[in-house]
């Protein structure tokens, strides 16, 4: 049957992602802000999904933060893309998932410029072999790590130790999606439904049990920017992007924010904790402040892992009263100890964060 009208539409806003055999591209900020969240990634693909994942220790970054920040040439960022996709080919992979939103981005927009304009192709590949002597293939399919938990959202509900729900009440939870600016406003038709109406991170939300939440300013930037934060008298920006979109989101008394960015947690999660410091406000409900997760530890949390194996002690807004929400178990004495056992000791928290005894 021919589709037509809005079916049609959507069609094109549905994209190939590949099944298996991953060349894992790793991001640059992630690892510092939140490195559980790769770590979950990687744990999810092999452990639980059983898939063909390669993690390689020598590809580098993709220079997107340098290159939109005008820092670094279009030439040699895309000779830098070039070699992490030498790395790609000489592991024998096809199929490259960047973890970053960015590079994401910046991958999709070098490989359409070598699609429309060819020379600067074979000029990349001139620089490549001058530099390493390295020849390289392009990816047969390119998507980012949310799109890959996207695919796989209904197995991993059907693993589910617990589901987006709030246990006292019964009611899903209420949960508002934050999209990074990179997977889909530059190029809409490489982002799951689009610019406008993007699906990957609903999608996973209602698989697991719980609702998605529109508000006026879904759309709206973190506050990131490169720009906005990195030049330090920019920072306000960064600040006030943020504050829009908390209140924007304020009435429906979200349970918590998911995103598919490195920044976009980051920034949501700490421009909260200034907020509360410099101006005593918080934007959740009960007066309280709103947990903001990646996508990876949203998917871990549903499939039964330690919270704090997966970092949600890294973040500044505290995590425990969702967790009491999905009863999941967890430690709270376990929750600043690093890996070898050893207290890493507590960071200083606002009052409006202390969440009981803290």
């Amino acid at each position: 049957m021919e589709q037509t009208g809005k079916k049609a539409i959507w069609q094109e806003y549905q994209k190939e992602i590949a099944e298996d055999k991953y060349y894992y591209a790793r991001s640059c900020i992630r690892q510092n802000f939140f490195p559980g969240s790769e770590h979950a990634f990687l744990n999810i693909l092999r452990n639980n999904l059983k898939k063909d994942l390669h993690d390689d220790a020598k590809h580098t970054t993709c220079t997107g933060i340098g290159y939109h920040s005008d820092v670094v040439p279009m030439e040699t960022t895309m000779t830098v893309v070039a070699r992490n996709f030498s790395l790609m080919t000489e592991a024998g992979y096809q199929n490259y998932i960047p973890s970053c939103i960015t590079s994401f981005g910046l991958y999709t927009e070098i490989i359409e410029t070598w699609k429309h304009f060819p020379e600067t192709l074979e000029k990349t590949r001139d620089f490549l072999f001058k530099a390493t002597k390295r020849t390289f293939d392009l990816p047969n399919n390119l998507a980012h790590t949310s799109d890959i938990i996207y695919k796989f959202r209904h197995e991993i509900a059907a693993m589910a130790k617990y589901k987006l729900v709030d246990v006292h009440t019964g009611r899903p939870l209420r949960i508002v999606d934050h999209i990074g600016c990179h997977y889909s406003k530059m190029f809409p038709e490489k982002g799951v439904g689009g610019a406008e109406y993007p699906y990957v991170l609903a999608g996973m939300v209602e698989a697991w049990g719980g609702e998605t939440i529109d508000y006026p300013e879904r759309r709206h930037c973190c506050g990131f920017g490169f720009r906005q934060y990195l030049v330090k008298a920019n920072r306000s920006y960064s600040l006030s992007a943020s504050r829009k979109k908390f209140e924007s989101m304020q009435p429906y008394e979200p349970d918590f924010i998911i995103t598919n960015c490195p920044g976009c947690p980051y920034f949501m999660d700490r421009w909260q904790y200034v907020i509360a410091e410099t101006e005593h406000k918080v934007y959740g409900a009960g007066g309280k402040a709103i947990p903001v997760l990646t996508y990876e530890e949203m998917a871990g949390l549903v499939l039964g892992y330690n919270p704090w194996d997966l970092g949600l002690q890294m973040h500044q807004v505290p995590i425990e009263p969702l967790l009491e929400k999905m009863r999941i178990a967890y430690n709270p004495a376990e929750k600043y100890l690093g890996v070898n056992g050893k207290d890493l000791g507590k960071p200083v928290i606002p009052e409006l964060f202390k969440y009981q005894d803290e």
